[in-house]
């Protein structure tokens, strides 16, 4: 049982480091019914930032499950005017956004994906135009709290409560929730960027991964792509945010079209409530032409078939072997943290902010330069202790990236 003191110090580091909330600024959270200690924690500690409103939108699973097994298609694939409304607000007041997962990773296992993705493809084109007009503009902030049902996919073997509490110790240690959190967080930030600084220093054109386990691949880069980790800074306010609270990632967005090779997953993937493992995928002229998986093949094919770019890499992004994550030994089955545990890749839209003075392009002129757009963007972990990363500069000369998995430098 986490103690309420320690539920405020982490409350607290999510409101101010996290989304960095201002004072009249409105808060939107996004979390499961059985979050509510920690949903009201972060809720007063809001008021006490000075929010001027904070809105909860609670899930559940089982109620998930029940409607994407109910609902028809056609009522799955509208979009309410009510739902419009509400983007519409969004656009006019941009509210901090905080996601707090706690999902079971099994949670929609057996329900119809083939209905879900289909009704996806049709609500998107809807709702993009929204999206496009607050890309990069607000701040936001992914986190996560212990649960039954996820405690249990994590540790197994452990009564329900050993497992809620073990998971939520996990949790709070591997994001940083420590004597001073805040201070903690500063320091890391600190750390990443000096990273990303000698990363972008190289002026890399291509970057080249190799592990015992297959992996082959050669993904090309962007001229003028940065690299970026940890704190990111909102368009147009300037406000300084945490988008993943844990992070330890250095990542890019690669060059459309430019990945060549084979690439081993290293941890299972949880998509759509259910599991992808032991997969591999294949890259010709940047796409994924061919996939293989030991359990979730059609899953994985539907994945990289939801639009035209989906099977495009919009990621690469760079973590040690030897992370805090990691070393805890623990498959969390929770992208947050797994992909925070070593490298790893993703597919589908790329991120246009990391363009060198983005803002002064259109969107149309961001895809020119190889940003890749989709309707999804879904990491999957790369990550092993033999993997070996080489950079190719502009001026074709070979630096070490990763030497057995961890960084070179």
């Amino acid at each position: 049982m986490v103690k309420k003191s320690v539920l405020k110090k982490y409350a607290n580091l999510l409101v101010k480091k996290g989304v960095n909330l201002q004072k009249g600024q409105e808060l939107n959270i996004y979390a499961s019914v059985n979050q509510s200690a920690l949903v009201t924690e972060v809720v007063v500690a809001a008021y006490k930032q000075g929010a001027k409103n904070v809105h909860v939108e609670w899930n559940c699973t089982p109620i998930s499950r029940a409607n994407a097994k109910y609902k028809s298609l056609e009522t799955l694939s509208t979009v309410e005017n009510w739902e419009l409304e509400r983007l519409k607000h969004r656009v006019e007041v941009l509210p901090a956004r905080l996601y707090i997962a706690s999902d079971d990773p099994d949670g929609m296992k057996g329900v119809d994906q083939k209905k879900l993705a289909k009704a996806r493809m049709k609500t998107y084109p809807i709702i993009k135009p929204y999206i496009d007009k607050i890309e990069n503009k607000e701040q936001w902030c992914i986190a996560a709290a212990s649960s039954p049902e996820w405690a249990k996919k994590v540790f197994p073997n452990l009564p329900k409560r050993q497992a809620v509490d073990k998971l939520w110790e996990a949790i709070l240690y591997t994001s940083r929730v420590w004597d001073d959190p805040i201070e903690e967080w500063n320091k890391h930030n600190k750390v990443l960027a000096e990273k990303c600084a000698y990363l972008n220093s190289l002026h890399l054109k291509e970057l080249r991964y190799k592990s015992s386990n297959g992996t082959d691949l050669k993904v090309g880069l962007i001229d003028d792509c940065l690299w970026e980790g940890g704190s990111e800074i909102a368009l147009g306010s300037g406000i300084e945010f945490n988008p993943n609270i844990p992070s330890e990632e250095c990542f890019t967005s690669p060059m459309k079209g430019k990945a060549e090779g084979i690439v081993y997953a290293t941890k299972p993937l949880s998509y759509q409530g259910e599991l992808i493992e032991n997969f591999n995928i294949r890259f010709e002229n940047g796409k994924a032409v061919e996939v293989h998986a030991e359990k979730g093949e059609e899953l994985l094919k539907q994945m990289i078939s939801m639009d035209e770019t989906a099977a495009y890499l919009g990621e690469c992004a760079l973590i040690a072997y030897d992370s805090p994550i990691n070393n805890t030994g623990i498959l969390f089955y929770e992208t947050l943290f797994d992909e925070n545990a070593s490298c790893h890749l993703a597919l589908g839209a790329g991120f246009t902010n990391l363009i060198k003075d983005y803002h002064k392009y259109t969107q149309e002129e961001l895809k020119e330069k190889g940003i890749n757009d989709s309707m999804i963007h879904v990491d999957f972990m790369i990550g092993s202790k033999d993997l070996n990363i080489i950079g190719i500069t502009k001026d074709d000369r070979e630096i070490q990236i990763f030497k057995d998995g961890n960084w070179a430098f």
